[in-house]
């Protein structure tokens, strides 16, 4: 019976093994490896580990997940449905979050659709994504007090205008 990468990683790091290791054995990035952990510990209903994570490079992630995929594909792996699905579900985290489509409409195209400047949108932002990004109340609050920062700082740029 063949096992799946996820199912891989997942008896190595029940071993003990450490993420880098583990994404050595299995021949997969160590974020990769974090993903499946944090997965797994979402469905087991258990409030996932935070990981300590860089800053966000988009255009060098993009670029690094773009090449990770063309390798996968050039080397002609045998890589299961399944285990495409998930690479498929990592990019779409990056290019469609789902705090932001969660709804039936991304939030960047509503505010671009609407015309909202630049406070306005960030309202909508960051109204739209609390209680979706994480499950944290801390974050909800922070959320929803950026929203406020936005929107009172909008209305004392209307007040001056006057």
């Amino acid at each position: 019976m063949k096992t799946s990468k996820t199912a891989k990683i997942l008896a190595l790091l029940a071993k003990g093994m450490t993420v880098n290791k583990v994404a050595e054995k299995v021949g997969t990035s160590p974020n990769y490896v974090y993903y499946v952990k944090w997965n797994a510990a979402k469905k087991a209903g258990k409030k996932p580990a935070k990981k300590k994570v860089k800053k966000w490079n988009a255009p060098i992630q993009l670029d690094l997940l773009n090449a990770a995929i063309q390798k996968e594909v050039d080397a002609d792996l045998t890589a299961s449905e399944t285990a495409r699905t998930e690479v498929a579900k990592v990019f779409d985290e990056v290019e469609h979050p789902y705090h932001y489509t969660a709804g039936g409409i991304e939030t960047i195209d509503y505010i671009e659709a609407k015309g909202l400047g630049y406070n306005l949108g960030n309202v909508v932002k960051y109204v739209s994504r609390a209680y979706l990004k994480n499950a944290e109340v801390d974050s909800d609050i922070k959320d929803l007090e950026k929203a406020q920062w936005y929107l009172r700082r909008e209305i004392d740029t209307l007040r001056k205008s006057l």
